[in-house]
């Protein structure tokens, strides 16, 4: 929260700009963007896009003068107008709220409390939820480290960088108090002592995001530390950080008088909420198996990851050092529930998140059709009683209004889709009026934004120079790019299974393919590996060295430090988005939707949603068919023939007027066939309709 000794006084005019600088609102409304640009453009890009830091910044005297603007007034009033309408909407009714839980949300980078995808779903979800006006509320954890940067060496290889990241007072966080004014710091049970943890909030539209954070004065420095770094590889901190979010997180509601009708738990780290919830009823006078059935009936379960692997799991006696002694305070039976925990397929490894989570979840979903069927046999044979586990499919969907570039991209959008595609952005016939747009038009906004995004990696670049990195390093990351050649953009998080070198499988290919004279092709790599993939580390060290390497022209690109900023630059810059995972690995996947909506055709094995999205005219798919053994040769022969056969021709084929009318094309149909489908909206809607109404139902009729 902001310390009035750290802000200059604001004017009684324009106070409104404080509530709206701590409301993430303003990340996906341009209009509220383009207010604080307004305000102090140097103090917007030296807060790097932080209105709550940038407030610190900006004189007395320049807050004097904007409140006698008329020009600056008539837009703060516009804004301010439109976002008391947003917070006044009435939207659909349901009898309780909606308590989601996910371990991480990337909202947006001034708010660094997100990892990759998982964060990037949830922080859409909240923002569509905000759209929508449902009753959520959404419950998480602060990271003071927040998650790891990588910062690539002399010799490739990705250095891990921690650093203390968030300063509560410079980020849109704010402690929520007790009735009487004080922070509200809870006591949570399994800790001897007890753990300490202070409630923050940031908003989200009309959605709460409350944070717990374990930094609190009063714990040990050992628990202090439990809510430093998201995904710790340490196994025991990871479990008490689990703990905190769940068992946390649900006595933060009971402590603010909210009583959640639906808990929908967004992948296996916060099961232990269940936990709670089932204490809850217990105390509240429901026996044990009438509470069970009440937390399975009104819980919603989604997991997205197709690797049975890729779930938490803890040797029960470590977990026992938390079970026991709150099972023994709260009369729940230890053994039903480390029977609940137990995956039947390897009995002994364990209490398993997910397995927990599909138990006590009625309403359980995969994020694909394709993952259901993955997941569904991954899980078969987790029974509940003589109930065996059933998945639905709720395919992902991305939020627009943050994904489709603000300044050119929404501009096209709203002069030849008129208002309709904001007010009906998941109707199909609404983005029919795509093929009303120029190609001209739309080819002059997509070239602005390449040339934009290799504006931006020319910059980082230069910043690594003045910071002394190596000349060879710098030419790596993007210095020598060309806005005029096709641009392939490969931007995601670097681990085996995702086979971020499947395009450097066959290296002279390869390099014919980019340094060809009449037709050549540059390439954009991003991402970072978890601090303990080494595998995942070896490969963004890979694909360094090649774009180090003088026979690749610098037409390969590595870039540092991804993250959501850099993203949008990305899916709206790059001509084609690749995605190359080993089938059937990818649960859904996003990116590409991102890219697709910008009008950035996806080029893809088929795989996740593009098995769904894919329609033979709005991009271009590779290896559907079933490959024995090591399909890495033939995945890559595939994908090197339809650059070389179908993407590149297309891409050069110009007319008189220069635009190359058949790709353009092939961007239209991209945007008016994935944007409505594969939408925020859609999947919110179908959560919605699906599986929160039947949940809330069954809290309302008490079961």
């Amino acid at each position: 929260m902001l310390n009035e000794k750290e802000i200059p006084h604001i004017p009684e005019r324009i106070q409104g700009i404080v509530e709206l600088a701590h409301n993430l609102w303003w990340t996906w409304h341009p209009q509220a963007r383009r207010l604080f640009r307004a305000l102090d453009y140097e103090a917007w890009r030296e807060s790097t896009h932080n209105p709550v830091l940038m407030l610190r910044l900006i004189r007395p005297e320049r807050f004097a003068e904007v409140a006698q603007d008329p020009q600056f007034l008539a837009l703060y009033d516009q804004v301010l107008a439109e976002y008391r309408r947003d917070l006044e909407r009435v939207g659909p009714s349901l009898p309780g709220p909606i308590a989601y839980f996910c371990a991480e949300f990337g909202v947006h980078v001034s708010l660094p409390l997100y990892a990759g995808g998982l964060g990037i779903l949830a922080g859409d979800t909240l923002k569509e939820a905000s759209d929508l006006a449902l009753p959520l509320v959404g419950v998480g954890l602060i990271y003071s480290q927040g998650y790891v940067t990588q910062r690539i060496r002399e010799d490739g290889w990705p250095e891990d960088v921690h650093q203390r990241l968030l300063d509560h007072g410079a980020h849109p966080l704010v402690p929520v108090r007790t009735a009487e004014g004080e922070p509200l710091v809870l006591a949570v049970p399994g800790f001897d002592p007890p753990l300490r943890v202070q409630v923050f909030q940031a908003r989200i539209g009309r959605v709460p995001l409350f944070l717990l954070t374990t930094d609190v004065e009063g714990n040990a420095p050992w628990d202090r530390a439990i809510s430093q770094q998201l995904y710790t590889t340490d196994l025991e901190q990871r479990l008490k950080q689990e703990w905190v979010l769940g068992v946390g997180g649900m006595r933060a509601l009971e402590a603010l008088g909210i009583r959640p009708a639906v808990l929908h738990l967004n992948e296996g780290h916060p099961a232990f909420a269940l936990l709670e919830r089932l204490r809850q009823l217990l105390a509240a006078g429901l026996p044990f198996e009438k509470a069970l059935e009440k937390t399975r009936a009104t819980t919603v379960f989604t997991t997205h990851t197709p690797l049975p692997t890729g779930t938490d799991i803890f040797p029960f006696a470590l977990l026992d050092r938390f079970l026991t002694p709150y099972c023994q305070a709260h009369g729940l039976p230890r053994e039903a529930l480390l029977e609940l925990g137990t995956n039947p397929k390897d009995p002994g490894a364990g209490f398993n998140m997910t397995v927990f989570a599909l138990r006590l979840s009625r309403h359980a979903n995969a994020v694909s059709q394709r993952h259901r069927e993955v997941a569904q046999r991954i899980w078969s044979g987790v029974r509940f009683r003589d109930e065996e586990v059933r998945l639905e499919a709720i395919t992902n969907g991305v939020h627009l209004f943050t994904w489709i570039e603000p300044l050119r991209v929404q501009r096209l959008l709203d002069k030849y889709l008129g208002p309709e595609w904001r007010e009906r952005p998941d109707d199909p016939g609404v983005w029919e009026r795509v093929w009303d747009i120029p190609d001209e038009e739309l080819w002059a906004v997509h070239m602005d934004r390449k040339e934009a995004l290799i504006a931006e990696l020319a910059a980082r670049a230069r910043k690594r120079w003045q910071e002394g990195a190596p000349a060879a390093n710098v030419l790596a990351l993007g210095s020598l790019l060309d806005p005029n050649v096709l641009t392939l953009g490969f931007a995601r998080r670097f681990t085996a299974y995702k086979r971020p070198d499947l395009l450097l499988y066959d290296p002279e290919r390869l390099r014919r393919i980019v340094t060809n004279p009449l037709r050549p092709v540059q390439i954009i790599f991003a991402g970072k590996a978890h601090p303990a993939d080494l595998e995942g580390k070896r490969l963004i060290q890979k694909v360094f060295r090649l774009a180090k390497d003088p026979a690749f022209a610098g037409r390969i690109a590595f870039v540092e430090e991804y993250d959501q900023h850099l993203a949008r630059f990305l899916v709206a810059g790059v001509d084609v988005w690749v995605n190359t995972p080993l089938p059937p690995l990818e649960a859904s996947g996003t990116s590409g939707m991102k890219a697709s909506v910008n009008g950035v055709p996806h080029l893809s094995i088929l795989d996740g949603w593009w098995l769904e999205g894919y329609t033979g005219e709005n991009g271009w798919a590779f290896g559907g068919e079933e490959v024995p053994g090591d399909r890495a040769p033939a995945d890559a022969a595939a994908l090197y023939r339809l650059l070389e056969e179908t993407i590149i021709p297309l891409y050069y084929d110009r007319g008189p007027d220069g635009i190359p009318h058949g790709f353009v094309r092939v961007m239209k149909e991209a945007i008016r066939t994935v944007a409505p489908r594969f939408s925020s909206r859609r999947m919110l809607k179908e959560y919605l309709e699906r599986l929160y109404r039947p949940a809330a139902q069954a809290w309302a009729e008490g079961g």
